[in-house]
């Protein structure tokens, strides 16, 4: 198992498109952190405001730099528009593991089943070309959208790991959710598959 981050994975359907997320794409999702400060609500590194948004990429590329992370822009062919950003990070080649997320998209990308082809793609790419074992997904306890979102496209949720970490306002509860490779292979990919829109 293995992501060589110095690769070029282009991810693509009839719906989105997902490209490395380079520098230069900076100036296309900046004005998603100044106009929609409130998509980071829940997020352990805030991207709302320039400054926030500069170092919220910055920390992707530092982690993508160090074969941790591998940060995608989204790019919506429906609307021809850059829609927002997801990564995969904690990779794990030892465990063959992998954790998906940082994953935010603008108001008007929402509820649409951008998401849903999306995770569709990654998941394809993380179990059939890459060849993990089992790709992992966490978020704030307290972030029913997010939460209904990953339930909704297969995840099998494990459990709430207690304050487990600092967060913009104290602490944070996270909750762990997951897909193993047989589940992808045996039903979530054909049942993801057919809720694409």
């Amino acid at each position: 198992m293995n992501i060589d981050t110095t690769q070029e994975y282009v991810l693509e359907n009839d719906r989105v498109l997902l490209r490395p997320f380079t520098p230069e794409d900076v100036a296309l999702l900046l004005p998603f952190s100044i106009q929609e400060p409130e998509l980071w609500t829940y997020s352990l590194v805030s991207g709302a405001g320039e400054e926030n948004f500069r170092s919220y990429v910055a920390h992707a590329f530092k982690k993508k730099r160090i074969k941790d992370s591998y940060p995608f822009i989204v790019f919506d062919k429906k609307t021809q528009k850059y829609a927002g950003s997801t990564r995969f990070y904690d990779i794990q080649p030892h465990h063959k593991t992998i954790q998906l997320g940082y994953t935010w998209y603008g108001k008007d990308f929402q509820g649409t089943g951008l998401n849903k082809n999306c995770k569709y793609l990654l998941l394809e790419f993380a179990f059939e070309t890459v060849g993990v074992e089992r790709v992992e997904f966490r978020a704030d306890a307290n972030n029913a959208r997010s939460i209904a979102a990953m339930k909704s496209i297969g995840c099998t949720a494990e459990g709430i790991l207690r304050s487990n970490c600092t967060a913009p306002e104290g602490r944070r509860s996270s909750i762990v959710l997951s897909i193993l490779k047989e589940e992808w292979f045996t039903t979530v990919k054909e049942q993801l598959k057919n809720r694409l829109t």
